[in-house]
């Protein structure tokens, strides 16, 4: 054993450089692949566990006169809320420059709990010019099956730059109240569904593969390419947070499709990794690009030429044309003419 600063060494041989140079095309894939990965949390969603769209109609009171003009739904609903509380008009309507219809939007989190703040968005329906200044009444807010699940009510904070302020649209942080629980004895269920964001056999396959393994049985299933089913196992039981916990943290290899995304407005071309070209032959005035096999019998005579093996992928055509001068525009176009010849092996989405 040799020795260097008080440690000892194996001496360097042929077979360990031997032994070095074997793994390291597995090393090498296998980083690759770790690379790639992506945990099932960031791929997929839990069915039931999303957000809820919220929704209500309210008055905004305390503008200095940039409120809507002679718009009848203020007018009618100002009266409204003066009637219930007390106030008895003869004419039945209200009209003031300081009140504004508004629409209110928020977001509500899949674990919602009653007593939790919500932040709110606030947008005129009539005619005022702006919201500054302005104090929203209370107004529910209702999901898309009518129920109350939330209440607003607050000052409101116009957004924008001090270039463009945007003033029949405001904020009001922390505006509203959650007022009943979304979802109830979450850690209990028997069963969990995750859906993945790109529905894809192969992806889904992989990905029960690997929970069956992680859980050590056969608890998840995929019902069809978007779809995996996970039953859960005795020792999870009511701990179906833990659970869920455990299947997020789960790393799985995504497979894509072949596809090329290509942006004419802006000539911006997006180009999968596994997008093939087979055997083609290319002119566009004095540009000529040919695909071929291997070891061709005879070669292009073109003034700008690029010669290319059949199978290569659409990232080396491009940076072919690209040497030879293409323009974005033109690659766009000899593009879509290869897919209409058949030769892209791969979709073609036009933005």
């Amino acid at each position: 054993m040799n020795s260097y600063a008080g440690k000892n060494y194996e001496p360097v041989t042929k077979e360990r450089v031997m032994r070095v140079l074997f793994l390291l095309p597995i090393l090498l894939a296998a980083f690759m692949q770790e690379a790639q990965a992506a945990r099932l949390k960031d791929i997929s969603s839990i069915r039931g566990v999303r957000e809820n769209q919220l929704v209500g109609y309210g008055i905004v009171v305390g503008l200095k006169g940039t409120g809507d003009g002679k718009a009848e739904f203020t007018a009618k609903s100002m009266a409204r809320m003066l009637d219930k509380l007390g106030v008895k008009l003869d004419n039945g309507s209200v009209e003031s420059k300081n009140v504004a219809a508004v629409i209110v939007t928020a977001k509500l989190p899949g674990f919602g709990k009653a007593g939790n703040p919500l932040d709110i968005t606030v947008s005129s329906i009539g005619d005022a010019s702006s919201l500054e200044g302005g104090v929203l009444l209370q107004t529910p807010l209702r999901a898309a099956n009518e129920e109350v699940f939330a209440v607003a009510q607050g000052s409101i904070v116009l957004g924008g730059t001090d270039k463009a302020v945007f003033t029949t649209v405001g904020r009001i942080p922390n505006g509203a109240i959650i007022e009943r629980d979304m979802i109830a004895d979450f850690s209990s269920r028997k069963m969990f569904r995750l859906t993945l964001h790109n529905p894809d056999f192969i992806t889904a396959a992989r990905s029960v593969l690997t929970i069956n393994k992680q859980l050590g049985g056969q608890y998840a299933s995929a019902k069809d390419a978007a779809t995996i089913d996970i039953v859960t196992p005795f020792s999870y039981e009511n701990r179906g947070v833990e659970l869920m916990a455990t299947i997020e943290a789960i790393e799985i290899n995504p497979d894509t499709k072949a596809r090329v995304v290509i942006n004419e407005r802006t000539g911006t071309v997006i180009i999968g990794d596994r997008v093939r070209i087979s055997k083609v032959a290319i002119a566009q005035g004095n540009l000529s690009v040919k695909v071929q096999s291997k070891n061709p019998k005879e070669q292009p005579t073109e003034e700008k030429v690029a010669i290319m093996d059949s199978g290569v992928s659409v990232g080396d055509l491009v940076q072919a044309l690209n040497r030879l001068g293409v323009s974005p525009k033109d690659l766009i176009t000899l593009l879509q003419s290869i897919k209409a010849a058949g030769a892209l092996h791969g979709e073609l989405e036009i933005l």
